[in-house]
């Protein structure tokens, strides 16, 4: 798959008292590109509770490049920067764009999965390589060693 966007609309409550987008807003959608995108692949979240298998992060950063407002247009993308053969461990970038053609914000996320029974960081199982086989990987993409 080359690319992989997903629409945002906007809401009141996204905003804070300066009429622009709440940092914490950011994480939040990253979040929801993440999701839809498992989600749509066949690892949706009553999938994974079958599974006991959930994502987690260990580290969310994003870097600010231009404010957005209530009415601009925004798409996100996601992208895969690296990941263990296994798909236990990985990195995954979205940018934020904004009427287009303007980067507003690219958010990086490292995470892996729980058992969540066990409460423990875990190999995935085939379903969730599967849907990781199909993501799109940044152009700088690498595996790393376990």
């Amino acid at each position: 798959m080359d690319k992989y966007l997903k629409p945002i609309e906007i809401r009141w409550s996204d905003l804070d008292p300066n009429f622009h987008l709440r940092h914490s807003v950011y994480y939040d959608y990253g979040a929801y590109c993440r999701i839809s995108f498992l989600g749509e692949y066949g690892l949706s979240t009553v999938a994974m509770e079958r599974l006991h298998f959930g994502p987690i992060l260990f580290r969310e950063e994003a870097v600010f490049r231009k404010e957005i407002r209530l009415g601009d247009l925004l798409t996100i993308d996601l992208t895969l920067l690296k990941s263990r053969k296994n798909f236990s461990r990985w990195s995954i970038r979205h940018q934020i764009v904004k009427n287009e053609n303007i980067l507003a914000a690219v958010i990086t996320v490292d995470g892996a999965w729980i058992n969540t029974i066990e409460r423990k960081l875990a190999s995935p199982p085939e379903q969730v390589r599967e849907v990781f086989e199909k993501m799109p990987r940044s152009v700088d993409f690498e595996w790393h060693a376990p």
